[in-house]
C-alpha cells in the first residue's frame, strides 16, 4: 500500500455560481452551439433585459464568449453568436484497465484537452489515487491549465452498485481492493476536491453522446459498450440515467457468463479456439487479418446477441440513438453495428420511426472522457429543458 501524498489542493473550493437561469443559457448552447442572443431569447422565453444581464454575468465569469461579427446591416449587438467557452475550467476523469490507467482533461466547453496513460496493475485503490495525483499535476502542468479553474475530478469504475455497504460497487476480480470503498467519501477524502463516481459503461454513454453531436440532435440515448465485458448506459432527456438502484443500462446481466457472450474476453477465447497466439485486446488488431472469417463469424453472433438487447431497450424507452462502443478496434465494433441496424429489428408496424445506429469515434477512451465531463455535466445538470 502507497503513503498518501498531500492532494492536488488541500482545500475545498466551491464550483462556479450558477443559478437555473444561468444553467438553462448554457444547456441552449451545449445543444444549439454558437446561437444569436435573440434566439437565446425566443427559445427560452426570456425578456431581452434579463438576457443582456445573465450573458454579462457569464461573460466575466469566462462561461461564454463572442463568435464572429455583427452582420452586416444589422445595428447592436444582438445577432453575435454566443458560445460556451472553456476558459471557465476543466476537469479531469481517470479509470484503470487492465495494465494501465488512464486520464482525460476536458475544458467547459466539452472539449478534450489532453489525453494521458500509463502502466497501472496495483488492486489497492490507494495506488490508483496517488498516481491519478501525481499525474494530474503533471498534466495541469504541461496543458498550462491553472488549479483555480479545476472543477472536479470524475472516476469511472468497472462495476455495479451493490447492497454490501454504503456506496459500494462490485468492481471486476482484477480490482478486488476496490470493492469495499465508500465511494461517496473515499476519493474526496483523499483530493479535497469535488470527486464524482460512475459505473464505466455510463460515462460512456455520457462521452459518447457530447461527443457524436447527438446531444444537439436528440433526448435519449442507449449505448452498448464491448470491452473486456459487456455493459451499457442510458441517456435520458440529455441527462445520465442511474436507474432506482444505480444500475441503469447493466446489460451483462443479460449474457450468462458461462455461455458465448458479446465480450472482449469471450472474442479472445473464440480466436484462441481458432489456433490464435492471442493473450490481451492489446493484441487483436494484429489478429484481424489474419483471422478475418473468425472475427466476422464473431461480430455477427455478437451483433445478433446485442440486437437483443437494443431492441428491448428500444421498445421500453424509445431512444433516439444507439450508441455502439469499446475497447475493441473500430473495424470490429463496425461489422458488429452492422448487425444492429433498425432493419433487423422486429417490429410489428413497419411505419414506427427507428433510432439512429452510431459507431464510437472514441473508442476505449470513451470511458474516461466521460468522467471527465461528467463534473462539467453535472454543474448544470438541473438547467437541462
Amino acid at each position: 500500500m502507497s503513503v498518501a501524498s498531500p492532494p492536488i489542493s488541500a482545500t475545498r473550493r466551491p464550483l462556479i455560481t450558477l443559478d437555473t437561469d444561468h444553467k438553462r443559457i448554457i444547456w441552449l448552447l451545449r445543444t444549439l452551439g454558437p446561437t444569436p442572443r435573440i434566439t437565446i431569447a425566443q427559445q427560452l422565453g426570456m425578456h431581452n433585459g434579463a438576457l443582456t444581464r445573465l450573458t454579462r454575468e457569464l461573460l466575466m465569469l469566462d462561461v461564454v464568449e463572442e463568435r464572429g461579427q455583427v452582420l452586416a446591416g444589422q445595428r447592436g449587438r444582438p445577432s453575435v453568436p454566443l458560445a460556451l467557452s472553456g476558459k471557465a475550467g476543466y476537469a479531469a476523469g481517470a479509470t484503470v484497465h487492465p495494465g494501465w490507467l488512464e486520464i482525460a482533461l476536458v475544458d467547459f466547453a466539452g472539449h478534450i484537452v489532453t489525453r494521458d496513460v500509463m502502466a497501472f496493475d496495483s488492486p489497492d485503490p490507494n495506488d490508483f489515487v496517488h498516481a491519478v495525483d501525481q499525474r494530474l499535476r503533471v498534466l495541469a502542468t504541461q496543458s498550462g491549465l491553472m488549479r483555480s479553474r479545476f472543477l472536479g475530478l470524475g472516476v469511472a469504475v468497472p462495476g455495479p452498485a451493490v447492497q454490501t455497504g454504503p456506496s459500494r460497487r462490485h468492481t471486476v476480480d482484477w480490482l478486488h481492493g476496490w470493492r469495499e470503498i465508500d465511494n461517496d467519501h473515499f476519493y474526496e477524502d483523499y483530493f479535497g476536491f469535488p470527486v464524482w463516481v460512475e459505473n464505466d459503461a455510463t460515462l460512456a454513454a455520457l462521452a459518447e453522446y457530447y461527443d457524436s453531436g447527438l446531444i444537439g440532435e436528440c433526448a435519449s440515448a442507449l449505448l452498448l459498450y464491448l470491452g473486456h465485458g459487456v455493459g451499457g448506459g442510458v441517456i435520458h432527456r440529455r441527462d445520465v440515467m442511474r436507474g432506482e438502484f444505480g444500475n441503469a443500462g447493466d446489460i451483462g446481466r443479460l449474457f450468462r457468463m458461462a455461455a458465448p457472450r458479446p465480450s472482449g474476453i469471450d472474442l479472445l477465447a473464440t480466436l484462441r479456439e481458432a489456433g490464435a497466439d492471442i493473450h490481451s485486446l492489446f493484441d487483436l488488431e494484429h489478429h484481424l487479418d489474419r483471422h478475418a472469417e473468425v472475427v466476422q463469424a464473431w461480430a455477427a453472433r455478437a451483433g445478433e446477441q446485442l440486437g437483443f438487447a437494443a431492441n428491448t431497450g428500444v421498445a421500453w424507452l424509445d431512444p433516439g440513438a444507439v450508441i455502439l462502443s469499446g475497447s475493441l478496434p473500430r473495424p470490429v465494433l463496425e461489422a458488429v453495428g452492422q448487425h444492429l441496424q433498425p432493419a433487423r429489428w422486429s417490429s410489428a408496424l413497419d411505419i414506427l420511426r427507428h433510432p439512429v445506429v452510431h459507431v464510437s469515434r472514441l473508442g476505449g477512451s470513451a470511458v474516461a472522457v466521460g468522467a471527465a465531463l461528467l463534473p462539467i455535466h453535472q454543474l448544470g445538470a438541473d438547467g437541462i429543458g
